[in-house]
């Protein structure tokens, strides 16, 4: 569905027998990294205003954490947060923050759903990946 690209499943083929939870503990560092950040930019934007600077330094860390993960939607939105920024549109800005929460919030709900599939598979299951 979009969510995820390929880099999600370039993450996904590290994971071996000795590191079992590998995608698991990558993406919960990832949505640790992304909350913190999404925060830090929301309190930029109250901090300084019109500082399209600042604003896009933190969306470039953000965007660089979603295109790590595979995480396509949210970087879309990155870019178009970073697009309003060169145009030094605040409402733009605003509105690509929220439709990027909206991603982080789905995105993070559909691989808790995939990671509970797994486990409930079990590792033989494991091979078999439900679409995105």
């Amino acid at each position: 569905m979009g969510h995820l690209d390929e880099q999600f499943r370039q993450v996904e083929d590290l994971q071996d027998e000795a590191s079992p939870n590998f995608v698991e503990e990558v993406v919960v560092v990832f949505f640790k990294d992304s909350g913190r950040l999404i925060s830090n930019l929301e309190q930029a934007l109250e901090k300084y205003p019109r500082d399209f600077n600042r604003w896009d330094a933190y969306m470039q860390q953000l965007k660089g954490s979603c295109s790590s993960i595979g995480a396509s939607r949210m970087k879309n939105e990155c870019m178009s947060f970073r697009d309003n920024c060169g145009q030094r549109s605040v409402e733009g800005c605003m509105g690509s923050l929220q439709k990027l929460k909206r991603e982080h919030a789905i995105l993070r709900q559909k691989l808790e759903s995939y990671f509970q599939l797994l486990r409930q598979v079990g590792p033989a299951g494991a091979a078999t990946r439900p679409a995105m």
